[in-house]
């Protein structure tokens, strides 16, 4: 088992031990009750991170680490971005956790023409807020240093945007010829994926994404959940892409 992963707002090399408290503090000396000798590493989540060994835990939320130099990972090649049509109840969170887990470099929530789920004033906000902190717990749980990116809610027209800068941009839907296990995927650059939700993707979405240079795929011979689809599809991306070798 690697070591537990701790997010901290920021690192520097000011010294060899770093005071870890707070939420994450209780949550290392409480919960994780980490003893002195023990492996721990800390990340800013945005690609900033250092091994430590616990020198001392102190109270209930203190733990004082021995640092061993911060480092700084890479973002990966090709970066992958999915977008994601809101579902229904928690089955959102479910889907950014689980994306997470996989590897997706940025989440990108879409209210799309049949969602029956629509963010409005503060609701949205709270929901935005659940997807976000969603990502940095699966982030964490999965040993990840750099977390995904999750955006503000957009719209199709920003969506379709988003397509026409990619360097292969794809939406999943039942109308594809080809399969996405075969498509021609660039090397390095952006891939974007547009997941739709229940109801699919509707016939104007999908013109306005196929102007933006979006082309339909099938995932596989089955139907997958909206919530599914997305973690499914990004695994493969990540196989065929050589992210995972």
């Amino acid at each position: 088992m690697t070591a537990p992963v701790f997010v901290v707002e920021r690192l520097d090399d000011n010294g060899p031990e770093f005071v870890l408290d707070g939420p994450e503090g209780r949550h290392a000396v409480s919960v994780k009750r980490l003893r002195p000798g023990e492996d721990v590493v800390l990340t800013d989540g945005r690609g900033h991170w250092t091994e430590g060994v616990v020198k001392a835990a102190e109270g209930k939320d203190r733990l004082i680490v021995q640092l061993h130099g911060v480092r700084e990972e890479p973002e990966e090649s090709p970066r992958i971005t999915v977008v994601q049509a809101l579902p229904k109840g928690d089955r959102g969170e479910l889907a950014v956790e689980t994306m997470t887990e996989v590897g997706v470099d940025a989440i990108v929530p879409w209210a799309a023409a049949r969602c029956i789920t629509q963010w409005k004033g503060e609701r949205g906000a709270k929901a935005l807020s659940k997807w976000r902190a969603t990502a940095r717990e699966a982030g964490k749980q999965s040993r990840r240093v750099r977390f995904p990116e999750v955006g503000e809610a957009a719209t199709s027209k920003q969506v379709a945007a988003l397509l026409a800068g990619a360097d292969f941009a794809a939406v999943l839907h039942e109308s594809g010829d080809e399969p996405l296990a075969a498509a021609e995927l660039p090397a390095d650059g952006e891939i974007v994926l547009v997941v739709g939700p229940e109801g699919g993707v509707s016939p104007e979405e999908l013109a306005l994404f196929e102007e933006a240079g979006a082309k339909a795929y099938r995932l596989g011979p089955t139907v997958l959940r909206t919530s599914t689809a997305g973690t499914a599809a990004a695994a493969l991306l990540l196989g065929r892409t050589g992210r995972w070798s």
